[in-house]
Formats: C-alpha cells, structure tokens, sequence
C-alpha cells in the first residue's frame, strides 16, 4: 500500500515540477494568463448560459435577428484572425522554425516576443470566439449548437492557456498558425451570411470549410506525432503527444458531423431529385 502512494506521489510530483519548470515567465502578467482561474469563471458562464439560463430565457421570446451585430462581430474576427496568421508567419512559421522539430524557447529577443504575444492573442481570440454560441442562442439557432461545437469552443481556450502560460512558441503553435487562416475564410463567410438572402444564395461553399478544417487536424497529427519518433527533440513528448489525441480526435469528430451533414444531405437531395423525375415521367404517361 505505502509503496503504491509513493509511487503515486512521484508521479504528482513529476506532472507539479514539470508544470513549474516549464512555465513561461514572460508571458505570467499578461491578461488571464497567470491561472486558470479567470477561463474556469468564464467557461462555467458559458456553459451555464448555453445549455440552461439562454434556452429558458428564449423560450417563449421571438429570435433576434442581431444582424448588425453579427456584421460587426465577424468583420472583426476575420481581422483578427488575419494578425494572428501574419503574426505568426513573421513570429516562425515563415522562415525562422523549423517544421520537423521546433522546441520552445523562452528567450526575450523580438522575434521569440513576437511569437509569444501572437500566443496570447490568440487565447484572448478562442475567449471571443465564445459569442459564437451565445448569438446562436440569441437566435435560436438551436440546431448548430451541437455536442461537436460546445466542445470544440470549451476545449479550445483551454488548450490556447495552457499554450500561453507553458509554451508561447515552438511546435504547438502551427495549429494556431493553421487555424487562424482557416479562420480568415470560415468568419468571411459569417460575415457574407450575415448580410442577407440576396448574398447567402451565393455561399455554396460552407462544406468546404468543414473539409479545411479536418485536413488541419491531419497536418497536426502527423506534425506532433512525428516528435516521438525524434529523441534529440526538445519539445515535451507528454505535450506532443496530447496535441496528437487531441487532432486525432477533433479529425475523428469533424469527419463525423461532415458525414452526417453534407453526405446525408446529398444523398437527400438525390433522392429527391429521382422521385420528381418519377413523378413527371408518370404524369406525362
């Protein structure tokens, strides 16, 4: 029994020193960015509204329309994401990393500052991306807050924290390199969504966002799951290793919905067509 709690005590006492050698004195002042207490707050709010306290107050409510909040707000998510994507080009993915191995430094030159206020611009950006959810609500669009999304949206300010108080740079952050381009296109299209029927009736590209999305999940995959295979690598194995569980299961979950609503919805529109031409062949006998 003692030797159990000993060995359960090393492993606390592992996982305590890893955090603690590891963590990013650069970055420890910023906003939200010393505990995870502030997120915690924030999250529990988030949920609390979405799944309980917005449904019922909408209940018997007519939806907002909120479009010109929506044209503000998805105006301003492109041009961020855009500075996140340009910051972080210029901060190493443009030339000054290293693809195949990229270890965290925490240097206080320009160019490892850089990448590191890129870092915490984009957790504060996942914080934001929040509304996304809250305007759903709002709207009643009920449909599209679905089990993927509240967890993608939960999981993600999480992950950006942990990337902003640990390790504001090297390999783990080409997913927010990735990811904000992708999410240069996915707000581009909210916003010319948001401007009415007469633009929607051109937007026939929103499955192709979804098919953007899980090929980032694959590049992330093999680019984290790739460190195991290297031991002079000085990135964390451990942290490599949940980057890789994490894209393996996002790829796994964004396949699904894609599958389930875009498949599906063809295969529909297929067997619709077919039965009209059905019943026009009958009629014209």
């Amino acid at each position: 029994m003692s030797v159990r709690l000993n060995e359960t005590q090393t492993i606390v006492d592992k996982m305590v020193n890893f955090f603690v050698e590891h963590e990013d004195l650069r970055t420890k002042s910023w906003f939200l960015s010393n505990a995870p207490g502030p997120l915690f707050m924030i999250l529990g709010a988030y949920l609390y509204f979405c799944l309980y306290a917005g449904p019922r107050y909408m209940r018997d409510r007519k939806p907002f329309e909120l479009k010109n909040t929506l044209l503000i707000y998805n105006a301003v998510q492109v041009l961020l994401s855009w500075v996140l994507f340009y910051e972080g080009y210029k901060g190493g993915w443009g030339g000054h990393y290293n693809f195949r191995c990229q270890p965290v430094t925490y240097a206080t030159d320009p160019i490892s500052m850089r990448m590191a206020r890129a870092v915490w611009l984009y957790y504060i950006a996942k914080i934001t991306e929040l509304l996304d959810t809250v305007f759903f609500v709002l709207r009643k669009k009920d449909r599209q807050i679905s089990f993927l999304h509240l967890y993608h949206h939960t999981l993600m300010p999480v992950c950006a924290f942990i990337g902003v108080k640990y390790f504001a740079g090297g390999h783990g952050t080409l997913l927010g390199f990735i990811n904000s381009f992708i999410h240069i296109i996915m707000y581009a299209y909210y916003l010319l969504s948001a401007m009415g029927p007469k633009v929607q009736k051109y937007l026939w590209w929103k499955k192709y966002i979804t098919i953007l999305q899980i090929v980032q999940f694959l590049i992330i995959f093999v680019h984290t799951l790739q460190i195991q295979f290297q031991p002079n690598c000085n990135f964390p194995k451990s942290i490599a290793a949940l980057l890789t569980f994490n894209a393996g299961l996002f790829t796994y979950m964004f396949s699904s919905f894609y599958v389930h609503n875009y498949k599906k919805e063809a295969k529909q529109a297929a067997q619709a067509k077919l039965a009209a031409q059905a019943k026009l062949a009958a009629k014209q006998e």
